[in-house]
């Protein structure tokens, strides 16, 4: 929703307010910090610094906020947030409302048991950012906090996010929509939604409720047309996956499992300077996009090496990964060569075709990952 629409639901946030004291204030302490590593904090508050700038014409709507009476990690969260997501967030919305989703995510993992085994970069990452995809924003945190807390508290970790994705289910079934991703708050009133809605909606309700989630992406099948979009979520020190709004008894269980066993990318992206395990593709000044297909697929490293007609390495040429989807070969990643002319992709075992091109010159190759282990392109 946009700033109007998130001030019409400012009942929903009066109701909840003496809620909100209480957890925060009955919290047992303990030495969780959003960010403790003092070099990543500097880069924080270095970009931190850089978004303020750029956010000069709206200095009091945003960082008014700051005069309030901040617990440290609300300081924290919200300069994660005001540093990582994206700059029209700070356009469209108010400093009140980035204080809210900090302080209900704290809430939140105060609340339940499984709270503080979260790790401080997974709750940075993975629970603390309020936007899933390109959704307008609203109080789905509150909200759905609200309305689960008793439901699930005394479940264990496993079994909340079982549960919450057959509530997700009791309020969205699937069908098809338009481009632009609905609320998660628009999609309950609906009752509907495509995957990419579905899955915006169950990693909301997850993070609303402390359980570390992101939704992951196939951008184009290898086996059929079209794309699909789930949930991997974060419990007892392991990431699974589930269908959204597709319950079952277990994880690590959907539809999709078989299909993305021949899937070429499986991807997810993390607000901030992420420094997980997971490889990332492709890094931004405000995300990566980590590459989990080895978690579902058999897998293998690529190498493209591109140079120019007379042998020198083609640096910062605009190297294309492309898979034949809907008539079209469609660049499910793209990256850019080294001082070498080098780039990796990791890929699964079917056929791409590998689009090389600069301001000068063009070329490609198609291949059979199986049978290769680098690509040259002239």
């Amino acid at each position: 929703m946009k700033k109007r629409n998130y001030q019409s639901n400012n009942h929903v946030l009066l109701l909840s307010t003496a809620l909100l004291l209480i957890l925060v204030t009955s919290c047992k302490t303990d030495d969780f910090k959003i960010y403790s590593d003092q070099d990543y904090a500097a880069k924080v508050e270095a970009r931190f610094e850089e978004r303020k700038e750029l956010a000069v014409n709206r200095d009091a709507v945003l960082f008014d906020v700051f005069q309030e009476e901040l617990t440290q990690n609300e300081e924290q969260g919200l300069k994660f947030l005001y540093a990582y997501m994206p700059l029209s967030d700070l356009a469209d919305y108010d400093g009140s409302y980035f204080l809210d989703q900090v302080r209900w995510s704290l809430a939140a993992r105060d609340t339940f048991p499984w709270g503080h085994t979260i790790p401080e970069s997974i709750f940075r990452h993975f629970i603390l950012p309020y936007r899933v995809n390109n959704e307008n924003l609203d109080t789905a945190r509150i909200v759905i906090f609200n309305e689960l807390k008793d439901r699930i508290r005394n479940l264990s970790m496993m079994e909340a996010a079982l549960e919450v994705n057959h509530w997700c289910h009791e309020k969205v079934t699937y069908r098809g929509t338009d481009i632009r991703t609905s609320a998660p708050l628009a999609t309950i009133k609906t009752a509907y939604g495509r995957c990419g809605e579905e899955s915006t909606f169950t990693v909301a309700a997850l993070r609303s409720v402390a359980i570390p989630a992101r939704q992951v992406y196939t951008p184009r099948w290898a086996h059929s047309d079209d794309n699909h979009a789930w949930v991997e979520f974060w419990a007892d020190g392991e990431w699974h996956f589930m269908g959204a709004c597709e319950p079952e008894c277990v994880p690590n269980l959907g539809w999709f499992t078989e299909p993305a066993r021949r899937a070429m990318l499986i991807h997810t992206k993390a607000f901030g300077d992420y420094l997980g395990d997971e490889r990332a593709e492709n890094r931004d000044a405000n995300y990566a996009l980590l590459n989990t297909l080895d978690v579902y697929a058999p897998v293998k490293k690529i190498q493209v090496k591109v140079t120019n007609p007379n042998a020198s390495p083609a640096t910062e040429a605009t190297v294309e990964f492309q898979l034949y989807n809907y008539a079209e070969f469609y660049p499910i990643s793209t990256k850019k060569t080294d001082d070498k002319g080098i780039c990796s992709f990791l890929t699964g075992l079917g056929d791409l075709i590998i689009w090389a091109h600069n301001g000068e010159g063009f070329g490609f190759e198609k291949i059979s990952v199986g049978a290769i282990d680098t690509v040259h392109i002239v």
